[in-house]
């Protein structure tokens, strides 16, 4: 049977956090929810907020790993998959407490509405709180199955 992995490799501005052969991916990207797998077509998309899930092959005994995913690109090519993230940290290094108190802050903030920038100071706020609630499900996601 013909190898069905392809390499696939996750970057942040200040390091690489994984860089593996995959049997499929599953890239949120800004506009959706994208399933990669051997074979896919070239593309480079915006990466939007959300959980990276890769899986591994059966061969190799199979599994996933998921990581918290904030802003960047992704590229398909003949070479594997390539995330330039933003921001990419593996589930199992989010703290449940630190999730929390991050979304309790997110959610303590409000916006001058007599402030020329009053959209964008809500649009910030409303990611802040979606970025902290994804930390929170990603979190306990973790602890459910103890990553």
């Amino acid at each position: 049977m013909a190898d069905k992995t392809f390499r696939c490799r996750v970057v942040t501005p200040t390091h690489a956090l994984f860089d593996e052969s995959v049997s499929y991916a599953s890239v949120p990207a800004w506009d959706g929810l994208m399933g990669i797998m051997h074979g896919s077509s070239p593309l480079v998309a915006r990466l939007g907020l959300g959980e990276f899930r890769v899986d591994f092959p059966a061969s190799e005994n199979g599994g996933s790993r998921s990581f918290f995913v904030d802003g960047g690109f992704a590229k398909m090519s003949s070479e594997g998959l390539t995330l330039l993230a933003e921001t990419a940290i593996p589930i199992e290094s989010l703290s449940e407490s630190d999730a929390q108190a991050e979304l309790a802050e997110a959610e303590a903030r409000t916006v001058d509405l007599a402030s020329p920038t009053a959209a964008d100071d809500s649009d910030k706020i409303t990611h802040a709180r979606n970025r902290a609630r994804l930390k929170v499900r990603l979190a306990k996601k973790s602890r459910q199955h103890g990553i």
